[in-house]
């Protein structure tokens, strides 16, 4: 499966958010030049985010993203649901039952295999993403990374 930057991206702001929490809120031009990424390219990334309530917009000269949400409650799979949609990235168009391979109609009383087990792939993934929080995330990053978010933040904003 492949998913779009606009994951890693709003995974990584999200972080910074959290990290500059008593800063926020933090102007899209601001978290792009971060990670110098395309400021008007990010801002549509984080829209779906603020869709979602997992981040806040606010408006204005002073404006900007900030979490909505603590870390402990925004989950991994929270941002990708947000950036890449809830459906299963697997779809059974169900080509055993077409052309001369095709078994008789009784054969199909059970689900295709191969969508079962791909339906329990999606799911167990599903699942691991749900247990991750930014708060793990958090907990599990350098210990100096807030500082290098606070000082690149710092330096940004000069």
């Amino acid at each position: 499966m492949l998913m779009g930057e606009g994951v890693e991206w709003s995974l990584h702001c999200c972080l910074a958010l959290a990290w500059l929490e008593d800063l926020t809120p933090i102007p899209t031009a601001r978290l792009a030049a971060m990670f110098e990424l395309p400021p008007e390219y990010l801002k549509k990334r984080l829209q779906p985010l603020v869709r979602e309530g997992i981040l806040e917009s606010l408006p204005g000269a002073r404006g900007g993203y900030r979490l909505a949400r603590t870390p402990a409650r925004i989950t991994l799979m929270d941002v990708v649901a947000a950036i890449e949609g809830r459906e299963n990235p697997f779809r059974c168009t169900e080509i055993r039952q077409r052309g001369p391979v095709a078994p008789t109609k009784s054969d199909f009383t059970k689900p295709c295999g191969i969508a079962t087990a791909m339906r329990r792939a999606d799911l167990a993934w599903r699942r691991e993403l749900t247990a991750q929080t930014l708060a793990d995330l958090i907990r599990d990053a350098p210990a100096d990374a807030p500082l290098r978010a606070r000082r690149t933040h710092d330096r940004v904003s000069s």
